[in-house]
């Protein structure tokens, strides 16, 4: 998939997270700290309920635009869901649990070369 097309598909998310009331939305460019995915999006739910429903919506959003294959984990967990867009993967957290795994410290440290192939 092109940047571009990675790029609008990002923006469409974090639109429908704002949009439906998810808070401390942030992006991290992965591009060049590994090869599993371009973008990591990570937000806060304000309950299990709103997590839930923000990952339903973000799912169809991208069944809507032909994202066939995505995947939804921590589907009974009401602390944290993760989709896997290929190309983007989206957090959706309680925020104790995000302050606990504190991921955009982890993923927007640099990371020297050498330790990226593994």
């Amino acid at each position: 998939m092109q940047i571009k097309e990675i790029n609008k598909i990002k923006e469409e998310i974090e639109k429908v997270l704002n949009d439906n009331k998810a808070t401390e939305i942030k992006s991290i460019n992965l591009k060049d700290k590994t090869s599993i995915a371009d973008f990591m999006i990570i937000a806060n739910g304000n309950s299990s309920r709103h997590m839930q429903a923000l990952s339903e919506i973000i799912m169809e959003k991208l069944k809507k635009i032909g994202f066939e294959n995505c995947h939804l984990e921590g589907k009974d967990s009401s602390d944290w869901k993760l989709i896997d867009a290929k190309d983007i993967i989206v957090h959706i957290f309680h925020p104790e649990k995000r302050s606990f795994y504190d991921l955009e410290k982890m993923w927007s440290e640099l990371i020297p070369k050498e330790r990226l192939i593994i």
